[in-house]
Order: structure tokens, then C-alpha cells, then sequence
């Protein structure tokens, strides 16, 4: 499997843990909730699906007797095909998002997985957000080098590309310290009261509390400029 297609099937169980969708809801959902899929198409998406059907991942179910009932006055119309989610399918997705290895710090994939961690432990949480960090911090690193080396054999038009890819890194490193410092901060208040009771358990997948901006400042992961 290649890890495109493997980002594509994480992505499609999640959005069918929540609710069973059509081809289409799912091709719309994955097209403006996650920006890692802005441009795909149902040749990517319905082999992807047939996949985790052939798995035992997902069913396929009618769409209803009232879409049937649509359907079938107009010549050679199917009623539209539903996609559920299995048991099994329930499983392998949350055994997923337990995997903290160095894909889920990968640009494409860290989008994917950062959408669905409203269903992700907090644990796994910081432990995908410290790899991501440390795996940025490591390439602006790089990146720093690189441009004192080159520098000087520069145009000025080349210099300021790189000087905004340098930027985009740096604004999400910020980010992810804010992230960071919102998760250590939840996970303090789990600390037993002076009355040995125990505060709410926030290993379950509650957001624990995000930092709110006013603007639009938050870097996208999946954008090509901080690659």
C-alpha cells in the first residue's frame, strides 16, 4: 500500500466512524474538511472504498426505500450505494490512531491525523505533536544551514522563497508549542482534588480545550510551503 492510499483509508474510516455516507458525501467531506484531499478524484476514492469492503472494513448498504423509490422510474438509475462501517472496521481504525511511528509526523499524513483527534487519546495526542515539533525543528534546522551556505549565490527573488518556506516552518512550530502547552496544561488537571477524588479522565478523545485565534493565523499542515 502506498502511503497516499494509506492516509485516504485512515481518512475514509474516520468520516464513517461518525455517520455512513455516500461516494459523494464522502468525496465532499474529504474535499473541505481535510485539506490533505483539496484534489482527488472518484477513480481514487472508489477503489480505496472497494478496498475496505474486500477487507470486511465496510459494508455496502441501499440507500433507502425512498431513494429506491426515486430511482427506479428513471431508466438505468441505481439507487445510491451507502457505506458503513463494520466492527471490525471500528477496530482497525482506532488501532490506527493509536500508531505514533514517524508517518503520523509526515506532512500529508500529520493533516489526517490532526483532523481526527477529537477521537484520539490525549497520550497519543502529545506524542504526535512532540514528533511533529521535533521533525520541524530538524528541518528548519536544515533549512537555516542551507540558506548560509547559499546565500550569497542568490538572487533576490530565490532568497525570499526561501525565506517565507523558512517562515511558514518557524509559524508552525509556533503552533504546535501552543498545542503542546494546551495538552500538558489538560492533562495537570486530571491531578486528584484535596479530597483524593480524581478530575475528569482526559485520556478519552475530548479536545482538551484548543487555543481560539481571532484570525486565521493557524498554518495549514498540508501546505506545500513548509515542505
Amino acid at each position: 500500500m502506498s502511503r497516499r492510499s494509506g492516509i485516504l483509508e485512515f481518512a475514509v474510516l474516520g468520516l464513517l466512524r461518525e455517520s455512513p455516507m455516500h461516494g459523494y458525501e464522502l468525496r465532499k467531506r474529504l474535499n473541505t474538511s481535510l485539506g490533505v484531499f483539496r484534489a482527488f478524484s472518484y477513480g481514487t476514492l472508489y477503489p480505496c472504498l472497494k478496498t475496505l469492503v474486500a477487507n470486511g472494513w465496510l459494508i455496502e448498504e441501499s440507500g433507502g426505500a425512498r431513494e429506491e423509490a426515486l430511482a427506479a422510474p428513471l431508466a438505468g438509475r441505481r439507487a445510491k450505494i451507502v457505506y458503513r462501517l463494520t466492527a471490525e472496521g471500528k477496530e482497525h481504525f482506532e488501532e490506527l490512531l493509536s500508531q505514533t511511528g514517524p508517518d503520523a509526523y509526515e506532512d500529508e499524513h500529520f493533516a489526517a491525523r490532526f483532523a481526527f483527534f477529537g477521537q484520539t487519546s490525549r497520550d497519543v495526542r502529545m506524542r504526535v505533536l512532540e514528533g511533529r515539533r521535533s521533525r520541524l525543528e530538524d528541518r528548519l534546522e536544515k533549512m537555516r544551514a542551507s540558506l548560509a551556505r547559499t546565500r550569497e549565490r542568490l538572487d533576490d527573488y530565490t532568497l525570499e522563497l526561501q525565506r517565507h518556506g523558512m517562515e511558514s516552518v518557524e509559524r508552525e512550530v509556533r503552533w504546535l508549542n501552543e498545542l503542546i502547552e494546551t495538552e500538558r496544561a489538560g492533562r495537570d488537571q486530571r491531578r486528584p482534588d484535596s479530597d483524593g477524588s480524581a478530575q475528569q479522565d482526559s485520556t478519552s478523545g475530548e479536545s482538551g480545550g484548543l487555543p481560539r485565534h481571532g484570525d486565521s493565523t493557524r498554518p495549514d499542515p498540508s501546505d506545500d510551503t513548509a515542505t
